[in-house]
């Protein structure tokens, strides 16, 4: 079986392109080598800037012979229609096979496909890929049709076996496939022959090229790191910066160079931001200090005098752009410490969208759910309304426009410098927290506040507007953001009845998108059905309160014409949607933890659905009970219980749920389930009202054995009919125990 090695050699392929590029060409060989008939061992895909390679290992010779049986028309069929078979088979009539069949003669033909040299289809399926090649981006060049995301200038492709080398003949648009390649551009550009995989990787070693992206990545990173300690220093880890740089080089030189003294006093995600952005360096930490005090930038050559050329042009353009850094930062902080209201006010000049307003309004509404939110964390109303005002005024700053990605983290300097204690500094880096599933959350009461209300109030302002992700779709980010709030509340072991900040904030949305239209009285209601929610928790309680305060104060007429008769039902309908949109998150949240999704309906089923920390508690209570054996067996008896039970009341149109008594009990088995009945109430009661989920679970689940026993020895369904009434009620006391803790319908068998 021979092995096969294609390269695709061209000018340099971005960075960011090389590994779903080799990727695709994997899938898309290796897909089409297989459609044809072909097998192969093993695969192994790999990019440098200037090339893509593929190897694989033991592909067959040649495709296998195929043999097809199809069934034509009958014997006596009209010609037309023999003929048309016989077009689509390629044969004679001749050829053809008369056959019995229930229904007649049929024509039967036998179509053998010969198998196919590997050569001849790796041809074919080389050139589909080339030219069908999934690039994001791609140009064309000379008169040919061909597009590649860079000129392409060769293609090697051979096969090798014991036998030899064999080159796949391939010609596109004039390139010809052969069987040579080149080195490093400048250090080894001539071209050379290649027999196989091994000979390939070796030969381009000796070019001055290491093929394995992997291997490039490590040999930087080793070399920068042992550069680094050498000098008592630490290179500031960065994947992402070291793959894009592995991709850059094709012999990579890694070479340190020192910051001039005049910007060490920048903030080190300052110059560790500009560095990565503008120059692609690693960022070189005094472990000591904590400063950034060098660099390490790769170099894809080497030369005489050991890159010093190379760091002192490298140097030159750095200090360039550090002090354009320092620039924006000692501007900035003369904002700053002036208590950056040209920052506030620029924002009420930011659109944050054009259905809810500037970045001023949203960071008002912030503020005011922040003061809703922050005595159920533990934090000073007062002070999460300031760090909530002060948490964005950094978007306005020079050095936040210059670099997007250091919002926040100026905020924490900007605030700190203008006099706020570091609590509430603090609380502008992590309110933007978490971003993703594995960022850190916020554990400081002012930042979880101030990080629940951001969050809340863009998810409440895009129902209100209804910009809901739709499929794959979410352009707002609104999955993440309910992501972060869930993590927020379990992570916190929050206890928040989410139901209540949502319809204070969908409030305020509909209040503002209604302003223009309402009159004074009407936004004045809502904002006093606001403050009811927020002494009663509960919408429908406190909008009857607020309606019949107008109703004494303007007559029986009065609350018909406000604002509120439109929102008492828009806003319950969202508020509830809003929540099922979360309980969709928490059970992807829940089920990546181990969580089964029935487990968690049977949760999400009972009361205050809205309080996660509650949830997740009884959903973990539940999963531990259904781990046992007891538990296992106790659902099996719930079940029986519940079916017989549904069964009679359809049948009987009636309900079972009152009169169950013990002195109708003719078994000990039947005395025993009262009496088990009894004490797991009395159990799961308190447990319940204590939270206590695995006291009452473990109650729940002590009922397994003196059901089982009912089960065996009483018919539920007797002759008499006290007894069957009886029994009845005494599974519905069942069905009414266990299902205090959780609705147990929804597990599945």
């Amino acid at each position: 079986m021979p092995d096969l090695l294609i390269e695709l050699f061209s000018e340099e392929i971005p960075a960011r392109m090389q590994k779903r590029a080799s990727e695709d060409l994997q899938r898309l060989i290796t897909n089409g080598l297989v459609e044809a008939g072909l097998t192969y061992a093993g695969a192994a895909a790999f990019a440098t800037p200037r090339r893509l390679t593929l190897a694989l290992e033991g592909l067959t010779a040649e495709s296998p012979t195929l043999r097809e049986e199809r069934k034509g028309p009958r014997t006596d069929a009209p010609d037309k229609a023999l003929e048309g078979f016989l077009r689509a088979t390629g044969l004679t009539k001749d050829q053809l096979e008369a056959r019995a069949d229930k229904k007649g003669e049929v024509w039967f033909a036998t179509i053998e496909r010969p198998g196919r040299p590997a050569a001849e289809i790796v041809a074919e399926v080389l050139e589909t890929t080339i030219r069908n090649f999934p690039w994001p981006k791609s140009m064309r060049w000379g008169a040919g049709s061909l597009r590649w995301v860079r000129p392409l200038h060769s293609i090697l492709c051979i096969l090798s076996d014991e036998a030899g080398v064999t080159t796949v003949p391939l010609d596109i648009d004039g390139i010809t496939s052969g069987d040579t390649t080149r080195g490093h551009r400048f250090l080894a550009p001539d071209a050379f022959t290649v027999t196989s995989f091994d000979d390939y990787t070796a030969k381009l070693k000796r070019a001055f090229v290491v093929l394995s992206p992997t291997e490039r990545a490590d040999h930087i990173w080793a070399d920068a790191t042992s550069t680094a300690f050498a000098q008592g220093l630490e290179v500031v880890e960065d994947p992402g910066l070291l793959a894009e740089v592995a991709g850059l080089v094709e012999w990579p030189v890694v070479l340190m160079g020192a910051i001039d003294d005049d910007f060490l006093e920048l903030p080190p995600e300052v110059l560790q931001t500009s560095m990565k952005e503008h120059q692609k360096f690693f960022s070189v930490r005094n472990p000591k200090s904590g400063r950034i005090e060098k660099f390490v930038t790769v170099a894809n050559t080497t030369t005489p005098d050991d890159g010093a050329t190379i760091l002192a042009g490298n140097q030159k353009v750095l200090s360039a752009r550090l002090s354009d850094a320092k620039f924006f930062w000692e501007n900035d902080l003369r904002v700053a410490k002036s208590g950056m209201q040209p920052w506030h006010d620029a924002l009420a000049t930011v659109t944050f969208h054009n259905k809810l307003g500037t970045q001023a309004d949203r960071i008002a509404r912030i503020a005011a759910l922040a003061t809703d939110i922050a005595p159920r964390v533990s934090a000073d109303p007062e002070g999460a309304a300031r760090a909530a005002l002060l948490a964005k005024a950094d978007l306005s700053s020079e050095m936040v426009y210059e670099f997007p990605e250091l919002q926040g983290v100026m905020g924490r300097y900007y605030v700190a410098a203008a006099g706020h204690d570091a609590d509430i500094a603090a609380v502008a880096e992590d309110h933007y927290a978490p971003l993703g599933p594995s960022d850190d959350v916020p554990s400081k009461p002012l930042s979880i506040a101030v990080a629940l209300a951001d969050k809340l109030d863009t998810l409440t302002g895009f129902w209100a507007i209804d910009e809901k992700p739709t499929g794959s779709k979410d352009p707002f980010a609104l999955r993440r953001a309910a992501l972060g709030v869930i993590r927020l509340v379990l992570e916190n072991d929050l206890r928040l009845r989410l139901d209540t900040y949502f319809d204070k904030a969908l409030l305020r949305h509909k209040a503002a998108l209604n302003k223009d239209e309402a009159d004074a009285a009407d936004l004045q209601a809502v904002e006093d059905l606001i403050n009811e929610i927020a002494e009663r928790g509960v919408f429908g309680a406190a909008l009857r309160t607020v309606q019949e305060t107008l109703r004494e104060k303007n007559g029986d007429d009065a609350a018909k014409s406000t604002l509120l008769d439109e929102l008492a039902t828009v806003v319950p309908d969202k508020s509830a949607d809003l929540l099922a949109f979360f309980h969709d998150r928490l059970k992807v949240y829940l089920r990546d933890r181990g969580i089964r999704h029935d487990v968690i309906d049977a949760c999400l089923a009972m009361p205050a659905s809205d309080d996660l920390a509650q949830l997740v508690k009884r959903a973990n209570a539940l999963t531990a009970t259904l781990a046992t054996e007891d538990g296992q067996n106790l659902i099996q008896g719930f079940r029986r219980a519940n079916n017989i039970l549904t069964q009679a009341e359809e049948k009987d149109g009636v309900e079972y749920s009152y009169g169950a008594d013990v002195k109708f009990a003719e078994t000990d088995e039947e005395r025993a389930l009262f009496a088990a009945l009894d004490s797991a109430e009395a159990a799961i009661g308190p447990a319940m009202e204590a939270e206590d989920f695995t006291a009452a679970m473990h109650a729940m689940a002590g009922l397994r054995a003196p059901i089982d026993a009912f089960f065996e020895t009483v018919q539920v369904n007797a002759e008499s009919e006290v007894l069957r009434r009886n029994r009845l009620n005494l599974l519905h006391r069942i069905r009414e125990t266990c299902g205090s803790v959780a609705d147990l319908t929804r597990l599945e068998e």
